[in-house]
């Protein structure tokens, strides 16, 4: 665009003494002139004699040559000939163009075209995905439908929100609340230790009261039910198998013993876990050790056992008591 408004200073004669041509020269000859001087005095170019302003002189050579031959070929052929004539432009020349972007020399007007071309690629791949957003949800009803019915759900849940809240101011300033035993009073929100934040006190208190509680808690909870469900289990396995044990009972024993063990170190592996989690040190458990939880197992199960046994006893003595309370009844009654 500023070439084609800008108005050259050299006169015919001094065109054609820049370009090295005579007048009444063809038209290849002038593009073949201007062809080995640009690529000589262009400033990209690797030439050792590459000059900016060399080339624009021979650049607005060019051009008067260019008109002063059309317009001897429009005096001979007339306007068609001149439309043919423009439309015979060289590749360099709309090099040269970049389409109207930028100032300044031709290698900053291409820098500044590059950026152009950028910032236009960017604008369309933004066109296009809005294109195909727009094509890929003009048709979904369903989803349109789903859409409607959300958002009237969340207007009736918020205008019944905004109901409840009238009604309860009205319901305070009409003194209906009054008569409740702990008006004026705070409301048991805090634990009373100095120690923990209100705040952070409240915050547990509202998760815990709704279900959610911290991994490293529901873990110590899983471990503990773990361990009494295993030292019941085998009490009761000692139970059943009674004393003393024959030899099938034995090798039955030992294989609870080595599943006893084996369950012994998959909760040890909890404990691991537990110990990697809890946030605080004084928290951390101890590995459960088999040998002590099979001596804490037998005390238990002789504990067991011996208990049964005196309940026994007791009631065989009550058995014979009853057999034989009429005779020392009687006894009595005769020494009487």
């Amino acid at each position: 665009r500023m070439l084609s408004g800008y108005k050259p200073q050299n006169n015919v004669q001094d065109s054609y003494k820049i370009l090295d041509l005579e007048e009444g020269c063809s038209l290849d000859d002038v593009r073949n002139s201007y062809h080995n001087l640009a690529k000589k005095y262009h400033p990209d170019s690797s030439s050792g004699v590459a000059d900016s302003k060399a080339f624009i002189r021979v650049e607005e050579a060019y051009r008067v040559v260019l008109s002063d031959l059309a317009a001897k070929q429009k005096s001979d052929t007339g306007e068609e000939e001149e439309d043919q004539f423009k439309s015979k432009s060289l590749q360099h020349r709309h090099y040269l163009s970049f389409e109207g972007v930028g100032i300044g020399t031709p290698s900053q007007r291409e820098k500044q075209y590059m950026q152009f071309r950028v910032d236009r690629a960017t604008e369309q791949v933004l066109e296009y995905r809005q294109q195909r957003l727009e094509s890929r949800y003009a048709g979904s009803d369903l989803s349109r439908a789903q859409d409607v019915r959300q958002s009237k759900k969340v207007k009736i849940t918020q205008a019944v929100e905004r109901l409840v809240e009238d009604l309860i101011q009205e319901s305070m300033a009409k003194g209906d609340f009054d008569n409740l035993s702990g008006k004026g009073k705070p409301l048991q929100k805090f634990s009373h230790s100095p120690h923990i934040d209100p705040m952070t006190h409240n915050l547990n208190r509202i998760l815990i009261d709704n279900g959610y509680q911290p991994e490293w808690i529901l873990l110590q909870k899983e471990i503990r039910e773990t361990i009494e469900r295993l030292r019941k289990s085998i009490v009761a396995s000692r139970r059943k198998l009674g004393e003393p044990m024959t030899l099938p009972e034995q090798k039955q024993w030992g294989r609870i013993c080595e599943q006893f063990a084996e369950d012994i170190r998959k909760l040890n592996k909890r404990v691991d876990n537990f110990n990697l989690v809890v946030p605080i040190l004084s928290r951390q458990m101890v590995h459960f050790s088999t040998d002590k939880e099979m001596r804490r197992a037998r005390k238990t199960y002789e504990a067991v056992v011996e208990k049964v046994s005196d309940s026994d006893a007791k009631e065989n003595e009550g058995k014979e008591g009853k057999r034989f309370g009429w005779k020392s009844s009687l006894l009595r009654w005769l020494k009487l």
